[in-house]
């Protein structure tokens, strides 16, 4: 969806790949102490992981500066500019951020604002920020050396292209690869009470610098950068529980196919995977110059930020969320700037669990829009009229449909049928 699209940009832009090798680090003393410490922390973590080196990995420091250019560097080149406007009016349309917040510059500061240290599949290279104190970086210098193992064994750069249109399935695999990285840096830290004390002085004092970005960030960017490395540690760890590093390894090969997977994983491990869903263009029926703009997959962990923006009850986004079999979102744009329409189709586990997340939607886009319906035709279906076009949420079996942004003049229950 918009939010696991998010995540695959932010992990894009946090150290995966620039398509040039970067200008060789001066040989200065913090250049020479990184490479001496890279050789260290890498033997020690592929003794953790249980992968060996197959090769040293070229290592150096980089000013704040460097740093940024590769994070635009690799933000232009993994999404274009009509993607990155299409993920925002999506945002935007929903309710999720402010009208005149602006994406990709957040984006920017957000990420130089967190990035302490990456690894680039591409040049195979590893660098540490040069302006944070390198023994309370080595947990750091572990997570990002795993990524370098990842890669010799697994192949990282074949994510790099992945797929369009399935960003869900591309955040359960991105989670896999920094739960994997969290979890080896966490047992790397608790090797020694040292790095312990050393880790804590590090967050306590703020680690790569500031925090006023992901602190001021919008929920849905906020929580979309920290699923990857949170609740893929938490499904990397049962993984391990379950068979040990090879569990975890041959997960690299049966890679999980959606979040639903991640926050539920026995549904990995019995291979119950997502169902397929198209949305019909419905761009004619809309009028003259309304065209499809995008379409993803919002996946259960998206429907609960998408939930729990207004409804601001986790347990009942979460029950809502649960249950989710599969869906697709379209974005449609029209001739003038206001003219946006978000369509969604999900399919659900049970009629039950579509009723469930029926009844939440409805009271998310009462809140969402501090309207109430306008007609309440029969159980299964609700229609707004609102300041940003109609609205119609219906419920069919273990289906659920929505349109919002219904433009004057079409028929928003006739349009959700034709979905």
């Amino acid at each position: 969806m918009f939010v696991a699209a998010l995540a695959a940009l932010l992990l894009a832009g946090a150290g995966a790949a620039s398509s040039q090798r970067a200008k060789p680090a001066v040989v200065n003393p913090k250049t020479a102490a990184v490479r001496e410490a890279t050789s260290e922390v890498l033997r020690e973590t592929s003794e953790l992981r249980k992968l060996p080196v197959l090769r040293q990995v070229r290592s150096g420091a980089q000013s704040r500066a460097e740093i940024e250019q590769m994070l635009v560097r690799n933000l232009n080149e993994s999404v274009t500019a009509e993607e990155m406007q299409a993920s925002e009016t999506t945002l935007k349309k929903l309710g999720m951020v402010p009208q005149d917040f602006q994406l990709r510059s957040f984006l920017i500061k957000l990420l130089a604002e967190q990035v302490a240290g990456y690894y680039d599949p591409k040049t195979q290279e590893f660098y540490l920020a040069d302006w944070i104190d390198l023994d309370g970086q080595r947990p750091v210098m572990a997570h990002e050396l795993t990524h370098a193992l990842q890669d010799q064994h697994f192949n990282l750069r074949r994510f790099d292209k992945w797929p369009k249109h399935d960003s869900d399935a591309e955040l359960s695999a991105h989670s896999l690869i920094e739960g994997d990285a969290s979890l080896v840096m966490m047992q790397y830290i608790m090797r020694s009470p040292t790095r312990q004390l050393s880790f804590m002085k590090s967050m306590v004092t703020g680690g790569a610098g500031s925090t006023d970005q992901i602190e001021k960030a919008p929920r849905v960017l906020r929580e979309t950068l920290l699923f990857p490395y949170f609740q893929g540690m938490n499904w990397v760890s049962q993984l391990y529980r379950r068979g040990g590093w090879d569990e975890v390894s041959a997960a690299f090969t049966k890679l999980p196919k959606s979040t639903e997977q991640l926050l539920h994983a026995d549904k990995y491990f019995a291979g119950e995977e997502p169902r397929k869903v198209a949305v019909k263009d419905i761009s004619n029926v809309l009028g003259k110059g309304w065209h499809m703009a995008d379409n993803d997959v919002e996946g259960e962990w998206g429907y609960y930020l998408l939930l729990d923006e207004f409804l601001n009850s986790s347990d009942v986004s979460k029950r809502a969320s649960e249950g989710w079999g599969g869906d697709r979102y379209a974005l449609f744009m029209g001739p003038n700037s206001s003219d946006v329409l978000v369509a969604q189709k999900s399919v659900w586990d049970t009629d039950g669990d579509a009723r469930e997340f029926f009844d939440a939607y409805v009271k998310r886009t009462t809140k969402r829009y501090g309207v109430e319906p306008s007609e309440v035709a029969e159980s299964g279906r609700q229609v707004w009229r609102t300041k940003e076009g109609g609205v119609c949420v219906e419920l069919t079996g273990a289906t659920v449909l929505v349109v919002e942004g219904v433009p004057e003049g079409v028929d928003a229950k006739a349009l959700v049928k034709m979905l």
